[in-house]
């Protein structure tokens, strides 16, 4: 697993499931969250903290009225309590 608090770069990001899926989720809880009505696009980065579980760092790009915006997520998982939970979701210019 590795220490707790450092951040480090995914590789392979682009085929990693659990990445793909995370930031999917985001997307969604961001949506239901705001009433807001982004559509999923792709990620763009991803990064891991070790935390109690993970702390996925993404960039994902959504659609946003038909205009692709790029946002920061953080989506912290615990596999073992099947725990995923949005803990941030902001544009990147912010």
């Amino acid at each position: 697993m590795g220490l707790a608090g450092g951040i480090k770069d995914l590789p392979d990001f682009q085929n990693n499931l659990e990445v793909q899926d995370a930031a999917k989720f985001a997307v969604d809880e961001h949506n239901r969250k705001h009433n807001a009505g982004l559509v999923y696009s792709k990620v763009v980065q991803a990064r891991t903290q070790v935390v109690a579980g993970s702390m996925l760092h993404l960039t994902v790009e959504a659609l946003h009225e038909q205009e692709p915006k790029l946002y920061h997520a953080k989506v912290w998982t615990k596999k073992w309590e099947n725990h995923k939970s949005l803990e941030e979701f902001k544009p990147v210019n912010e």
